[in-house]
């Protein structure tokens, strides 16, 4: 799942947001480069570096996401997850940009929601229920070694990052130059605590 770009009328970026813009497109544009092998390989690459975490091996529930278009892929880590008897949250777009959960029920349940993204069609959880995750995956283009992310513009995974309690695995999927890049960062980014490539995984140091 993309994250959600800037709503329109939100107003223009200020100081470090016009740095975001520039970093975004660079590595938007890196990404398009990709062709559909060099993503089928990647995300089978992620899904083989992401089960063999402890911190994924222990969990009972994992928040996640759908991966569309370039992004690295989750569709074989999500298959293994659920193989796995593992709960999986899976996010559905609000109005306001904001995130709530559904459990996912296999690839039957998914549809595509009002923005084009495949969203679970079970009951919502509400917001709050990512707090609930042993672990909790997301989306991005790029993280520091502070563990600040780079998204799409749209905040809703930092929103969402603040609901979850310290102490939490939350881990960024990313190709594999895109971690350790000069994120710029704004007051309402939070951090996350790894980030996860086709090659390996990279502990990050969160400040907040």
């Amino acid at each position: 799942m993309a994250d959600p770009q800037t709503p329109p009328g939100s107003g223009p970026p200020h100081h470090n947001g016009w740095a975001k813009l520039a970093l975004r497109d660079q590595l938007l544009t890196a990404r398009h480069r990709l062709d559909l092998t060099q993503i089928g390989e990647a995300a089978r690459g992620l899904a083989g570096q992401l089960l063999a975490l402890p911190e994924i091996r222990r969990s009972a529930t994992v928040a996640a996401y759908v991966s569309v278009g370039n992004e690295p892929g989750t569709g074989p880590l999500i298959d293994a997850l659920q193989t796995s008897g593992r709960r999986i949250l899976l996010p559905r777009v609000l109005p306001d940009n904001d995130l709530e959960w559904s459990a996912y029920a296999g690839p039957g349940s998914l549809q595509r929601g009002p923005r084009g993204i495949l969203e679970p069609d079970g009951p919502p959880l509400g917001v709050e229920a990512i707090a609930g995750a042993d672990a909790v995956l997301v989306p991005g283009l790029a993280v520091d070694g502070r563990g600040f992310r780079l998204g799409r513009g749209g905040g809703s995974y930092d929103r969402a990052l603040g609901r979850v309690p310290r102490g939490t695995f939350t881990c960024v999927l990313l190709y594999d130059t895109e971690v350790g890049l000069d994120v710029p960062v704004e007051p309402h980014d939070r951090p996350v605590t790894a980030a996860v490539t086709p090659s390996g995984i990279t502990r990050l140091r969160p400040t907040l």
